[in-house]
């Protein structure tokens, strides 16, 4: 069966986020001073082969946990959904 998997790689939030912080800034250049705290992260999706969906979340978890995050800077959730042949 297939799998599509949708990842959320975000900073985690007791670091400071260089990034969201310089986007943050530039809110304000341009009027949007409303929006504050900006964090900037990373979106990845995949397509995973596998029996079960309990299989293909491990498989997810594994690909998170060694390759797609940083788990001592970052923190990952992800969704997965199977998808027709």
């Amino acid at each position: 069966m297939k799998f599509k998997a949708e990842i959320d790689v975000m900073p985690l939030k007791a670091l400071l986020d260089p990034q969201g912080k310089a986007v943050t800034g530039s809110m304000k250049n341009l009027g949007l001073e409303a929006i504050q705290n900006v964090r900037i992260g990373k979106h990845i999706t995949l397509e995973i082969d596998a029996p079960t969906k309990e299989e293909a979340s491990v498989m997810v978890n594994e690909a998170c946990k060694k390759l797609l995050a940083n788990q001592i800077m970052e923190f990952y959730e992800f969704t997965l959904e199977g998808v027709g042949q």
